[in-house]
């Protein structure tokens, strides 16, 4: 009976740690005739994919050495049940494309170099194709990509190298598992304090059941076995926290409010939006590695 009710009470609270805010696209050019020295793509957050230059990721692109061309993977960019498309679903949406946009290029340009940012659930999407590539599974070689950028990374773990403020906990979704492979020495993660997406704290169940139902709201049986490794880290932390009676105070009437004025203020802060610095480390990486 308490699964059941552990299972009604994660499911219910999905949408509360699901949603992401408003990220940006852009393009920095280059000589359309000819490969570049640097591909990048970048990969927006949710609800801003219109190919503007207004959005989250337009500093870290606009601007770059004239040897970088940079295309945004556009997708459904949405995260609740109510939208388009389901978060897992959406996020999918976003690797598929990506995964192709560089395939595409990397079959055209044997030398061009590249590299991959993204922020929120971009970020989800972006750091899934870099592990994919660095553990074997991408569509290059590990030893072709450059660099790879991750502002607000739902799904960042401790372990990931950090730029900038240091933060506890790890991404609301879970860390991937088997990390970045190969490619991790050249990822970096940037998280503004505060930031409820890439700063979970591990003894926040409630957020990280909600994250782990976001991550499989369009499930692949392909991916099962990742399902429950990433359940079972749950429910073991769960286990030597307490147990359930641990996940039962952190849903209570009371908790309930706390958490509500804590999501409110998140929300009020714009916190999620506070990258600025991040954008301006990831242009001028960029354009020095160019």
């Amino acid at each position: 009976m308490r699964l059941k009710r552990l299972g009604a009470v994660a499911a219910a609270l999905v949408a509360a740690a699901s949603g992401a805010l408003v990220v940006g696209t852009a393009t920095a050019s280059a000589d359309p005739a000819g490969c570049p020295g640097l591909y990048v793509l970048a990969v927006p957050g949710t609800w801003e994919t219109g190919g503007n230059s207004t959005g989250m990721l337009a500093n870290a692109t606009n601007g770059l050495p004239g040897n970088v061309t940079t295309e945004y993977v556009s997708y459904a960019a949405t995260a609740f049940p109510w939208e388009a498309e389901v978060y897992g679903r959406s996020k999918q949406q976003a690797v598929e494309r990506g995964r192709a946009m560089i395939a595409g290029v990397a079959s055209r340009c044997a030398a061009s170099r590249i590299a991959i940012v993204g922020f929120s659930q971009g970020a989800d999407a972006a750091g899934d194709i870099a592990a994919e590539i660095g553990t074997g599974l991408g569509v290059v070689s590990p030893n072709r990509v450059a660099a790879v950028a991750l502002l607000s990374d739902p799904r960042r773990s401790p372990t990931d190298l950090m730029v900038g403020p240091s933060v506890g906990g790890f991404g609301a979704g879970g860390a991937r598992v088997g990390g970045f492979g190969f490619v991790t020495p050249a990822v970096r993660s940037f998280c503004t304090p505060g930031d409820l997406y890439c700063s979970t704290d591990r003894d926040d169940f409630v957020t990280r059941f909600a994250g782990f139902l976001a991550q499989t709201s369009d499930p692949n049986p392909a991916q099962l076995w990742r399902y429950q490794q990433e359940a079972g880290a749950i429910f073991g932390d769960l286990a030597s926290a307490g147990g359930l009676p641990i996940l039962e105070s952190q849903v209570n009437p009371q908790a309930n409010q706390e958490r509500a004025r804590k999501l409110a203020q998140f929300y009020g802060t714009r916190t999620h939006e506070d990258y600025g610095w991040a954008t301006s480390w990831v242009h001028g990486w960029l354009s020095q590695i160019a």
